[in-house]
């Protein structure tokens, strides 16, 4: 088999720690519940690469049933497209397109709300504005969109499994976040979080819940509560040590 491309398990390792890296430095990881968050995502990508570069197993087990259809050159982890018989290159396919789309556009939303998410944090208010405008949680959104990237390009028995557990996982901890964050801030967490999804964008306008002069003054007004983190981790995180400064909680 001259075009076997699997076995190599050095790709597994670097891709792997190019990813993980990337999340991390997007992330800003800062307590227990922050690295649990990480760690599930790390979890996936390992998966993930050690069917791309490493083991397919996938590919072997629907082999089992469609005999040598698939071959087991490197293309033929594209599934989707040879599920619905591309015949051009899979790394030009819809498929593949969608899911770097995907893939990039959830880098930028975990690096985009984490920047507004530490300039709430540093003046002591609720994140109401940029990608906080739409989701509650943009950067366990940004998680979730890099997964189903992922998904879309190469798809394992593995991640399929993991997909979903993670999402609840996600979930969860965005619940309990949510619980901390009104502690601090009360009604105006009620107001926000009536009318902005945890997850996914509504199609109608931010202004359509919260008024326009109700999100500046939230802007400009420094809560008086003590040691506001970060998103939803917009509160300390438990299971971090105390510190003299408020420093960000990621939430999703």
């Amino acid at each position: 088999m001259n075009d076997y491309g699997y076995g190599l398990w050095a790709l597994v390792a670097i891709n792997s720690a190019v990813f993980i890296l990337f999340a991390i430095s997007f992330f800003h990881p800062s307590g227990g519940r922050d690295w649990r968050a990480l760690g599930g995502f790390s979890a996936f990508i390992v998966a993930l690469f050690a069917e791309m570069y490493g083991y397919p197993l996938t590919i072997y087990l629907f082999g089992s049933v469609l005999g040598d259809q698939l071959g087991l050159g490197h293309n033929a982890g594209h599934l989707w497209a040879d599920l619905v018989g591309w015949k051009g290159d899979p790394h030009f396919s819809p498929f593949h397109i969608a899911s770097w789309i995907l893939i990039g556009g959830g880098f930028w939303l975990i690096a985009a709300a984490w920047t507004r998410l530490h300039t709430a944090a540093q003046a002591g208010r609720l994140a109401t504005s940029g990608a906080y405008e739409r989701v509650r949680h943009p950067q366990y959104a940004g998680f979730i969109a890099i997964m189903v990237g992922f998904l879309l390009q190469w798809p394992t028995l593995p991640t399929l499994v993991m997909f979903p557990i993670l999402v609840v996982v996600y979930r969860r901890l965005a619940i309990r976040e949510e619980r901390e964050v009104r502690q601090h801030f009360g009604e105006e967490w009620d107001r926000y979080a009536a009318h902005t999804p945890r997850f996914i964008p509504s199609l109608r306008r931010p202004s359509d819940g919260i008024s326009t002069d109700d999100r500046r003054a939230g802007d400009r007004k420094p809560r008086p509560r003590a040691n506001p983190t970060l998103e939803h981790r917009h509160v300390r995180d438990t299971d971090s040590p105390p510190a003299e400064h408020a420093e960000p909680i990621h939430g999703g």
